[in-house]
This record gives structure tokens, C-alpha cells and sequence, in this order.
């Protein structure tokens, strides 16, 4: 009988409960009665807590977002994806050049040469040549001297070890050049011939210690012939100050540069960073990087933020482990990521850390000293809910002011009058790459057919609701890189078949196409828990089927997937993904010299033609030469195939919609996204009105 009441009673307390809870709880029209503060509260969830907030180490998204807003770089994008001053009010790009002079080597009129007679040819044809004329503002001749360098390689077994080069460097020709230009060089071929830097040889200029190591350098980066320095010269912003009340000056800028490339420090910059030649103080705001090589993305890592010197120096990082009490042994591995730091940061940007509480949430509070002025928010906090449900739950509650709505979810939000809906492109694409060391899949052509017989619209309509572009190539179709003149590789399955049957494939009786007794088999593999890409995987595997393709589909964990498969290159086809940035250079991806174990190039592909394309691309300086070169690039690459380039997905993103923009005037105004679909790019004037906007 108590059971029986129980059960009555019990639905009934229950929505008494849920009744009040409906009344208790503040709707999204009126979260704000009798929580006025709650408009000056920035509040955002994301899935998983950030891992470490120093810009030079960390390497995950949340702690790349919250490192954002406490630090800042140099320059960073403006809305039309044009580098602007930050930390730096403005800077210059130059270049030193040196020739190598070869005293055993001819003119190409069969004269000697010698360091005197190199000097006034190389001055005649510059004072007859208009486009040397503008573009050098001085010619040196430098004598020989002796170097002693100490360089950093790895044996065998993978140790670092320290080798000491000694150098006879003999008498050079020093340029200074208004502006970089990877081809300055073949403009003094009239002088030195086409073929001086083959003619030349200096391997009896270099000595190593020890002398068994030679093989582990690269004696041609240590003396090159043709020696490109590019040079940016920055001019700092007077009157910031860290948040600790410290001034910033070019002594930080130096000592992030030194960190990044600290071994013992592990930054994931470090690739970044490894062509500076060297960087110099001129002064307390000017700044002067050398680099050792033609290296065009080098200015987009400035817009890393910049450390605190006085926070994090040797000195510092001594009291610190003075106050810990660390044993000797401890001391001797103590390094900057050990730092307390790295959990209470302090920069100069518009927020100052307060609270981290792990695995709940990282609280900031606007800093009042910012050189921009203080922010329209007084706080700012990231709070980990890993629940998507939950987190739609608590933005439709008011308890947060973003959510990132599911593609099934984004067209409800669009319809919705009373939220903020963006949707734009993003910066990640999706595609099933092809493994091109398998004989299979080293013929284009094969490649071409696999891409023809699947239908991208469908996976577009059906797998993301319509929140998705078709894409042709390599770069995020919302950059200046983009080739939008590329054409889509068309569905067309009729052609497919004819591509592979013209390749002398043929169906057997088993309906299997068959070739020199061999069936047209491989294995198509992705990671679990990715839903869209698991369906992509089925929707492949069917429309090979329908040509006579026996496909096999494989789901594995993410950690295998990349350590066994994807990392080593053990598989045929995978179905993968890309998240891009704003920068040309695609190097790490393409490039055939990183297809090696544990590198990006995971597919092996090896073209010699886009090989040269990627190195001219990071070489040069011309914005509108390099546009051509990505077009180019772009364009090889759509043809070869080695993916099959599938879409860019939308990233949608629904905002409180008391939300607005703080204009100057006292007023306020929409917020707009701005060319790369950022929404973001004018948060230190958003504020939270108390009332519903009517726009």
C-alpha cells in the first residue's frame, strides 16, 4: 500500500518542484531583475577546461582563447584580414644580402675574380640597371674573418648534441635593399654568371668538432653563397603597461623570443621562431629581428603574445623556487613551465586574471590600464560544462551569453527572433585523403574517379543541414588565398567508371572490379565519435560499391587512430580534417620532404612542381606575386587530387541579444561579423543593455 502511494505521490511533488523551478528560474527576457550586475558579466562554456595560460607554451584551443584576452602581440588582423599595430605602433620590412666572393672562380668573360674587381662590376651594373638603382641603398665589401659558431643537431638515436663549426669566411659583398626579393640575385647574373652558386665551393671553409658529425649539418645554411637576411624593424607602443602596473618595453620582446627558443622550455612555437638570425635592442621601443633565410610568414608570429621579462627572467624564476623550497634536483629541471605563472598570468591586455578553478571555471576582471582604455565588461568568465545539452540549457536561461548550436540546431536559432544567430564560414575544411605511396592510389587519375563517384551536395544537405560549402583546394575558401576560379570536381559517376575502365579495371562476376587478377580493394578508416565523418565514411563506401570498389570502413579511438595509423601512414584512405589559419604557407602539409612518421604530410604525396610552388610561396614578400603563386598552387593541387576536397562546414554561433556594440557617441549598434566571419573582433566595446534591443 505505501509502495502504491509512493507511486502516486511522487510524479506529483515532482512537478510541483519543476513548477516552481519554472517561476524560480530567470527567463531569458528578464535574467537581468534583480541581478543588475549581471549586464557588466561576459560569461561563455566550452567543452574542456584550458590546460596552461602562457602564450608561448600552451597549444589548445581554450587556453589559446583565455591567453587572448589576457595577452597580446606585437600586431595581430584587422577586419579585412590586414596586419595592423599592437604592441608595435608600426614596422618596416628590409633586407641585407651578401654574395659570397669566389676568388677561384671566372667572370664569365674568363676574367679573374677578385674581391676589388667583383665590387665595381657588381657597382657598374647597378648604377645601368633601374630597377637595382631603386631597390639597393648601399653596397659594402665585406673583408674575410673567422667565425666560431655553436650549433644544435641530434645523432642517430635522437640526442641532442652540440657541434662547433669554425668558419673561414671569405671576402663578401654586403647589400642593403629597400625591400626583400627572393630573385635578387638572378638580377646580378650579368656579373656572376648563372651558374656562380654551383661553381662555387666551400666545403674547405668549414671545420667541425668533432669532425665525425659533419654529416648532421648543413654547411651551405651555416656559408651560403647567396645569403637573404630579411629584417623587421619594430617600433614599439610607449606608455602600456603590464597588468602588475610593470612598463613594456623592448627588453619583453626580446627575453619571448629567447624563451620560445629555450629547449627546455618546449614551446610549440619554436618552428615559428627558429629563422630569426638574431634579434636586437636599438632602444627602449625599437626592435630589430634578423632572419638567416627568406621566410615571409615570419611576421605573422608576432601577433603571439609577449611575456613579462621581470616575471619570468632567471632571477624571478630563482625566488620562486627559493619560496617553493626546492630540493637541488628539483631546481636543476625547474624551467618556465613549472612556473605559477602559467596558472596566474599577467600581460597587457584588456583582462587581468583572478580565479581558476579546474574543470569549473577561469574568472577574469577588465584591466582599468589597458592602452585602448578599459573594456565595456567588468568581468569576464569561461566556465566548463561539457554537455552540450547543458550548455543550450544554460544559454536559454540566460546563465551564459553564447552557444554554438549543432548543424541540425543552427536553422531553428536563424528563425528565432529572439537571439542573435552568425553563421559564417569557417577556417576548417574536411576531405578522405588518399595514401599516394599505395600503388592503387598513385595514379591522379584513379584519384579523380574515387572523387567523381561521391556527391558532395548530398553530404552538404543530408550529413549538415545545409551548413556547409563545397570546397576545390587546399586553403580556407574565405582567405585572399583562395582560387574561387577553380572548378568543383563534378558527381559523375558515368565518367568515373569510364576513367577506371580506360585504366583497364573491369567488373568480374562477382560485380568486383578486377585488374591483372587483382580486385580493386582498399580500406577507408576514420576516428569514433565523430558522427559526420562516420557518415561520410558509409556514404564512400557505398558510392565506390555502385563502380564495383570493394571498400572496407574501419572506426578506431582517436589516440590510436593517429599513433598507429595516421602518424606512421598505415592506411589507404582516412577521413580527416583541417583547421586552417589566415597564413599561406603550407609547408608542413605538403611539402614532400614532411611526409616522413609523425608529420603532416601523413599521405606522402610528392609532387617536385608543388614542392617548388610551397617554398616560393614562404620566400616571397609581394603580396600580390604570392597570391598568384597559392592560385597556382591551389590549382595543381585541385587537379592531382590526393584529397578528395570535400567542405568547409559553417560555424554558427547564437548570442544574447541584449548584446550590442558600444559606439563612441554614447549610443550602440549591431554587432556584425567581420571578413574571416568573426563576430569577436569588437569585444572590448561590446556591453550587455538591460533591455531587448529593437533591431
Amino acid at each position: 500500500m505505501k509502495i502504491k502511494w509512493f507511486l502516486l505521490i511522487t510524479p506529483a511533488i515532482l512537478s510541483l518542484v519543476l513548477l516552481q523551478s519554472y517561476f524560480w528560474v530567470p527567463k531569458y527576457e528578464n535574467q537581468t531583475k534583480g541581478n543588475p550586475d549581471r549586464v557588466l558579466k561576459f560569461i561563455i562554456a566550452s567543452i574542456g577546461d584550458a590546460k596552461i595560460l602562457n602564450p608561448i607554451l600552451n597549444a589548445d584551443t581554450s587556453s589559446g582563447q583565455i591567453a587572448s584576452l589576457i595577452f597580446e602581440g606585437l600586431l595581430d588582423y584587422d577586419e579585412e584580414l590586414k596586419l595592423r599595430g599592437r604592441l608595435a605602433t608600426d614596422w618596416t620590412i628590409t633586407e641585407l644580402a651578401y654574395l659570397l666572393i669566389d676568388t677561384k672562380s671566372n667572370f664569365p668573360d674568363g676574367t679573374q675574380i677578385t674581391p676589388i674587381t667583383m665590387l665595381q662590376r657588381i657597382e657598374n651594373i647597378i648604377n645601368n640597371t633601374p630597377k637595382l638603382k631603386e631597390l639597393i641603398t648601399e653596397v659594402k665589401l665585406i673583408k674575410p674573418l673567422k667565425r666560431t659558431e655553436t650549433v644544435f643537431s641530434h645523432d642517430s638515436n635522437g640526442k641532442r648534441i652540440s657541434l662547433q663549426v669554425d668558419l673561414q669566411v671569405p671576402s663578401r659583398i654586403q647589400f642593403f635593399l629597400k625591400q626583400v626579393d627572393q630573385n635578387f640575385f638572378k638580377l646580378l647574373e650579368p656579373v656572376i654568371g648563372i651558374d656562380y652558386i654551383n661553381n662555387v665551393s666551400i666545403e674547405d671553409l668549414v671545420k667541425v668538432s668533432p669532425v665525425e658529425h659533419i654529416n648532421l649539418i648543413k654547411i651551405s645554411e651555416l656559408l651560403p653563397v647567396f645569403e637573404h637576411n630579411p629584417i623587421i624593424k619594430f617600433n614599439l607602443r610607449k606608455g602600456v603597461y603590464f597588468q602588475d602596473g610593470h612598463e613594456f618595453d623592448a627588453n619583453d620582446v626580446k627575453f619571448t623570443y629567447e624563451a620560445i627558443m629555450e629547449p627546455k622550455n618546449i614551446s610549440p612555437r619554436t618552428s615559428d621562431f627558429e629563422p630569426i638570425k638574431y634579434l636586437e635592442i636599438i632602444d627602449k621601443y625599437t626592435v630589430r629581428v634578423v632572419y638567416k633565410r627568406l621566410f615571409s610568414p615570419a611576421i605573422n608570429a608576432w601577433s603571439m603574445g609577449i611575456l613579462p621579462e621581470h616575471l619570468l627572467n632567471t632571477t624571478a624564476l630563482n625566488k620562486e623556487m627559493d619560496e617553493r623550497n626546492l630540493s637541488a634536483s628539483a631546481r636543476e629541471s625547474f624551467g618556465m613551465r613549472d612556473s605559477k605563472f602559467n596558472r596566474n598570468p599577467i600581460g597587457t591586455g584588456p583582462f587581468s586574471f583572478t580565479k581558476w578553478k579546474s574543470d569549473e571555471y577561469i574568472h577574469l576582471t577588465r584591466y582599468e590600464q589597458y592602452w585602448e582604455g578599459p573594456t565595456e565588461y567588468k568581468e569576464y568568465y569561461y566556465r566548463v560544462i561539457p554537455d552540450s545539452v547543458t550548455q543550450e540549457v544554460e544559454f536559454r536561461s540566460g546563465a551564459i551569453d553564447t552557444y554554438q548550436p549543432e548543424p541540425h540546431q543552427a536553422i531553428r536559432y536563424k528563425n528565432d527572433d529572439a537571439y542573435q544567430s552568425f553563421s559564417s564560414l569557417s577556417f576548417a575544411y574536411t576531405y578522405i585523403g588518399y595514401n599516394n605511396r599505395k600503388e592503387l592510389l598513385k595514379d591522379k587519375r584513379v584519384r579523380q574517379a574515387l572523387g567523381m563517384a561521391i556527391n558532395v551536395d548530398e553530404i552538404i544537405e543530408y550529413i549538415l543541414y545545409g551548413e556547409g560549402e563545397r570546397i576545390t583546394g587546399p586553403y580556407p575558401k574565405n582567405t585572399q588565398w583562395y582560387n574561387h576560379g577553380v572548378s568543383a570536381l563534378p558527381y559523375d559517376p558515368k565518367t568515373a567508371k569510364q576513367i577506371l575502365n580506360d585504366l583497364g579495371w573491369h567488373k568480374n562476376s562477382d560485380g568486383w572490379l578486377e585488374k591483372d587478377g587483382k580486385i580493386f580493394e582498399f580500406n577507408l578508416i576514420t576516428n569514433n565519435g565523430n558522427l559526420q565523418r562516420k557518415a561520410i565514411m558509409t556514404i564512400a563506401q557505398n558510392s565506390w560499391h555502385k563502380l564495383g570498389i570493394k571498400c572496407n570502413t574501419q572506426l578506431f579511438e582517436w589516440a590510436v587512430f593517429l599513433r598507429d595509423f595516421v602518424n606512421q601512414g598505415e592506411f589507404d584512405a582516412v577521413v580527416l580534417g583541417w583547421s586552417m589559419g589566415i597564413d599561406p604557407d603550407l609547408y608542413q602539409i605538403w611539402h614532400s620532404s614532411q611526409a616522413g612518421p609523425n608529420q603532416l604530410n601523413f599521405i606522402g604525396y610528392n609532387n617536385s612542381e608543388v614542392d617548388k610552388l610551397i617554398v616560393q610561396i614562404r620566400q616571397e614578400y609581394d603580396f600580390a606575386i604570392q597570391q598568384k603563386l597559392t592560385y597556382r598552387l591551389h590549382k595543381l593541387l585541385a587537379d592531382e587530387q590526393p584529397y578528395t576536397f570535400l567542405y568547409a562546414p559553417l560555424s554558427n554561433l547564437v548570442l544574447d541579444k541584449k548584446i550590442v556594440i558600444s559606439t563612441p557617441e554614447g549610443s550602440y549598434s549591431k554587432i556584425k561579423p567581420t571578413k574571416t566571419g568573426s563576430i569577436f573582433f569588437d569585444f572590448n566595446r561590446w556591453k550587455k543593455l538591460d533591455f531587448t534591443p529593437n533591431f
